[in-house]
């Protein structure tokens, strides 16, 4: 199936959105999406919360609400046994983030983000396992890091990505607790930084901390630009304001909704530079509605043409894939356009492959997918 997007509307921005972040968005300019040719990989799945794939070409997934499911690169599938008898789904929350370990075609280990309810308070963790070479079982080995709050399943977020040295960025949700995002103490409503062994990684703003930056609502989209070494985040919004941030060690990204004690305030701007001074405003905005944006990578390879390395976003709400063309400093958007519009439902995960091709999950509830999307001239 070849498929051309829909461009999107010129202006995204909210009359709510301020500053840097509204003058950017009312710039952007809508341009021709490129042609992709889609296939299904896998077929009848509920809630595909992410994505990875092995050095051999296996793809594994999991379903929010429990299981894993892996694709060999013959087609062949297999559902690796697990032990997930801790698993807590409620809402937003269950079998979350999956990556592999950097060193994984040595160790096979896999690391997954999860909801966890034993006898102690319920939770999100990040769970070590190691898989079998037929893919038939993972093994848990251990917890690396617990604490991140979950309170009822909303805003887990819990998206991992590897970085180039081996250690790990976590983006975190604040499980709606009024004062999480901006207390340096709780890991709700973060980007964490740690080495694979659950250790605050070397270069976080305190040496004892896996905090690398604050102030998030819901990250749960993580993404290097190629080339040059900049981290980008992807947050939910709320009524408004979708947005994707620039990250830097120690910045605060502007976002408390303790505006009464005791009290979750969503109606607080996502980003808050008056009640968050020095708060860092967004390089994209989507302005009001939301579109519920729950991932973001980047196109890799030449076969994208003048998308190659634009930032695509997934979107629940918005039910297409939203490409951003980023400025050449990559503090603004320049042009964006859409692919797969209303074509499958919801999105949750975009992730851009080695090999030019961009992998896509549903999050429908049932009959969902897993997707190839290839580029043509």
């Amino acid at each position: 199936m070849l498929v051309a997007g829909c461009a999107s509307a010129t202006d995204t921005a909210s009359p709510e959105t301020s500053g840097e972040a509204a003058s950017t968005a009312r710039s952007v300019v809508a341009a021709a999406p490129p042609t992709v040719e889609v296939t299904e990989l896998l077929t009848g799945l509920n809630k595909p919360w992410d994505i990875a794939v092995a050095p051999d070409g296996t793809l594994l997934t999991g379903q929010r609400g429990g299981g894993f499911v892996a694709r060999r690169p013959d087609g062949t599938v297999t559902r690796p046994t697990a032990d997930l008898s801790d698993l807590y789904v409620s809402g937003e929350t269950g079998l979350m983030g999956i990556a592999l370990d950097p060193g994984f075609a040595s160790n096979r280990r896999v690391f997954t983000c999860q909801g966890h309810r034993g006898d102690g308070p319920t939770d999100v963790r990040l769970v070590a396992w190691t898989v079998d070479p037929e893919w038939t079982s993972l093994t848990r080995t251990g917890v690396v890091l617990s604490g991140l709050p979950s309170a009822g399943g909303r805003h887990a977020g819990c998206r991992i990505l590897p970085a180039p040295d081996g250690t790990l960025f976590v983006g975190t949700g604040d499980a709606t607790i009024p004062t999480a995002p901006q207390d340096p103490h709780s890991l709700g409503g973060k980007v964490l930084h740690i080495n694979t062994d659950g250790s605050p990684a070397a270069g976080n703003p305190d040496p004892a901390s896996p905090v690398y930056t604050l102030g998030h609502r819901n990250v749960q989209g993580l993404s290097f630009r190629p080339g040059t070494g900049q981290l980008y985040s992807v947050e939910q919004g709320t009524h408004r304001d979708d947005e994707v941030n620039l990250l830097v060690p120690g910045g605060n990204y502007g976002w408390r909704p303790d505006l009464e004690p005791g009290r979750y305030i969503e109606a607080v701007p996502m980003t808050d530079p008056d009640r968050v001074p020095g708060a860092r405003e967004a390089v994209w905005s989507s302005g009001m509605p939301t579109l519920a944006t729950p991932s973001g990578s980047f196109l890799l390879g030449p076969g994208w043409g003048d998308w190659s390395g634009a930032l695509a976003v997934g979107t629940q709400q918005g039910e297409k894939v939203l490409l951003l063309g980023l400025t050449p400093d990559g503090l603004g958007v320049e042009r964006q356009a859409s692919l797969l519009d209303g074509r499958y439902g919801r999105i949750r995960t975009v992730s851009g492959q080695p090999d030019g091709t961009l992998l896509v999950t549903t999050d429908n509830g049932r009959d969902d997918v897993v997707l190839r999307l290839t580029p043509r001239p």
